[in-house]
């Protein structure tokens, strides 16, 4: 089979190109600059020179193609210039599925993520549930767009779209705050843990084999998370403790603390740059929330598995200690 896979250089998908190369598909990977992507052409990939923003760039590589991958996205908590949010995650989220209908293209994945339900307040929700209301940050008001705005609405027209939603994702080569967390947490920097701040928690590589298998034996027009099991920030830092023998932060602190900071750090920010720990988009989302969801549907419809949290942190502690 021949996949087209955008954002293929990101977190998940530098994973989702190695499992389809290893299974024998041909890959193509859409790419802003291929001498950034030189590690995918030793897998045998091929390059495509293109932005989902810019729609035809897309159009030549992506025919003929047998299915779409598109989890090319923004993600940034806690940025400065948020301006590409929109442009990147809507409006590129639109180009990609607007060709795969006119080029006719059997199946597609799109990642989403469980952000679009927003803070579930302890809930643990399915596919069925539906957030409506203000967003803890730009990216998951885009993302939310982007799934109940474009890839929904496509889909009930008639797309052949299965759509994916990974819960928070972690594993070796982790870039996002939470990679850095665990980082600081090596060098004993990390000064404090937020309370009640809960995840589902899901293993890089597991998600990356769940786009696969959404790939061949999702059914098109419905969604599926791609969720690991729940546990708090400290729940999380604990196993980390008992891994690596460091301790995890003592200072816990409590939601209300860090509502009030996030308030202060609006006006100071505001005013002046701050960095992006402590901006107030980032201490918002840290401040008790939780984004919890289940992915029964997936276990029992795709043959969806996730490793314990324990399990998954071994790997990905060994690895950032090695860098």
């Amino acid at each position: 089979m021949k996949y087209f896979v955008t954002g293929a250089t990101g977190f998940i998908g530098r994973r989702l190109v190695r499992f389809l190369v290893d299974a024998g598909h041909q890959v193509i990977a859409l790419v802003r600059d291929p001498r950034r992507a030189h590690h995918l052409e030793t897998m045998d990939v091929v390059l495509a020179q293109g932005d989902i923003t810019e729609k035809e760039t897309m159009r030549a590589p992506m025919a003929d193609v047998d299915g779409v991958f598109h989890l090319a996205a923004w993600y940034k908590i806690g940025a400065r210039d948020r301006r590409a949010a929109k442009t990147i995650n809507v409006r590129g989220t639109r180009n990609v599925l607007e060709l795969m209908r006119e080029l006719n293209i059997g199946k597609g994945v799109y990642t989403s993520t469980v952000a679009v339900f927003s803070d579930t307040k302890g809930r643990v929700v399915d596919e069925t549930y539906r957030y409506e209301g203000p967003h803890l940050s730009e990216y998951d008001r885009t993302k939310w767009l982007a799934h109940y705005r474009v890839a929904e609405p496509m889909m009930r027209q008639g797309l052949p779209l299965v759509i994916v939603q990974p819960s928070v994702v972690y594993g070796p080569g982790d870039p996002s705050a939470i990679g850095q967390a665990f980082r600081q947490y090596l060098r004993r920097r990390l000064p404090m843990l937020p309370r009640r701040t809960a995840f589902c928690w899901a293993y890089v590589d597991d998600v990356a084999r769940g786009h696969l298998l959404a790939m061949e034996r999702g059914r098109p027009g419905e969604n599926y998370i791609l969720a690991g099991p729940p546990h708090t920030f400290i729940e999380a830092f604990d196993i980390a403790e008992r891994i690596t023998g460091i301790p995890a932060p003592r200072l816990r602190v409590s939601p209300a603390l860090l509502k009030a900071a996030s308030r202060v750090m609006s006006v100071i920010g505001a005013i002046i740059p701050v960095p992006e720990t402590y901006h107030a988009e980032s201490l918002r989302v840290a401040a008790g929330v939780t984004y919890l969801a289940k992915s029964d549907k997936a276990e029992r419809e795709l043959g969806f598995t996730v490793r314990p949290l324990e399990d998954g942190l071994r790997e990905t502690l060994r690895s950032m200690m090695n860098e």
